[in-house]
């Protein structure tokens, strides 16, 4: 009866363990993965503001033609983008709560671009992550 009943203990600690520690890591790897969808989905559009900023000499209007078909992926669900008449791109992914922005900024003639997203703890280093 007392083998039983640490047997039905230990399994009760096994299944609070994977709910308390292993299901939030493996979210917070698909919040990470679709946080790098979201920026990697954005190049094209990077690109063509980059080209109309270099042309003009300004962010003005630079992304007012630019536009990004939102996609969506078996894993991670809608990744959707906007991008905002001054060039910035917007990216966000309901299923994994994510949010980025990529902005653009002009310096001696080129477009150099910075990155912040939410929640931080999905997002690479480069768009303001921890690692």
């Amino acid at each position: 009866m007392r083998a039983a009943l640490l047997i039905v203990a230990a399994l009760a600690l096994a299944g609070f363990l994977a709910v308390a520690v292993v299901l939030p890591q493996m979210a917070g790897s698909e919040a990470r993965d679709a946080a790098q969808s979201l920026i990697s989905g954005a190049d094209a559009a990077k690109q063509q503001v980059a080209a109309v900023v270099e042309k003009a000499g300004n962010l003005a209007g630079a992304g007012k033609d630019v536009k990004v078909a939102a996609r969506s992926d078996a894993k991670h669900g809608e990744l959707k983008w906007i991008v905002e008449p001054n060039g910035a791109i917007r990216g966000w992914n309901e299923k994994n709560a994510i949010e980025v922005s990529i902005r653009p900024a002009l310096q001696g003639g080129k477009v150099s671009w910075s990155c912040r997203g939410f929640p931080i703890t999905a997002m690479p280093a480069a768009c303001g992550g921890k690692s």
